[in-house]
């Protein structure tokens, strides 16, 4: 399959992974082995994992909170012993989705997480002050409350198919 066909079969299973190989065979216009042997293909070359986008607000969750923080630039042996130690904090927490260093707003860290009520997200906080304190100078977030005020779009990943 040409590398167009891939990238549209991987849209199409953005928009809908649940669709068979023969349903995604009929809107590609190819054969059914062919989809079954680029899928096979795309899940070893492309594919993270697939999961589902449940409506958190169902699940209990009533916020979204992006964190932002300014490490204090530490390097080295520091910095490998923080990266390792921030592993090990995020894999404790499955709440955070996301976590990645970057730039912008005059911080370096991002983290994306989801809270039961603003108690949690508090506690959470004071938990990521209390360990990381020596580590970031300062930290803020970004709070968004799940299922109320205005949404401009749903958190989905099927967006992204238009855009491959």
């Amino acid at each position: 399959m040409k590398q167009q066909k891939l990238l549209r079969l991987v849209s199409e299973m953005l928009k809908n992974s649940k669709k068979s190989d023969r349903e995604l065979a009929g809107i590609l216009g190819v054969s059914q082995p062919t989809v079954s042997r680029t899928r096979a293909r795309i899940e070893k070359e492309y594919i993270k994992t697939y999961t589902i986008i449940p409506d958190f607000k169902k699940l209990g969750y009533q916020i979204m909170a992006f964190t932002f923080a300014k490490t204090k630039g530490y390097q080295g042996n520091v910095a490998a012993e923080m990266t390792k130690k921030s592993k090990e904090w995020v894999a404790k927490r499955p709440n955070v989705i996301f976590g990645a260093d970057g730039e912008g707003l005059g911080k370096d860290l991002v983290l994306i997480s989801f809270h039961k009520n603003y108690s949690a997200y508090a506690e959470f906080m004071r938990s990521f002050a209390m360990d990381w304190g020596n580590y970031v100078d300062n930290f803020e977030s970004f709070l968004v409350s799940i299922g109320s005020g205005y949404m401009l779009r749903d958190f989905d990943l099927k967006y992204l198919a238009d855009d491959i």
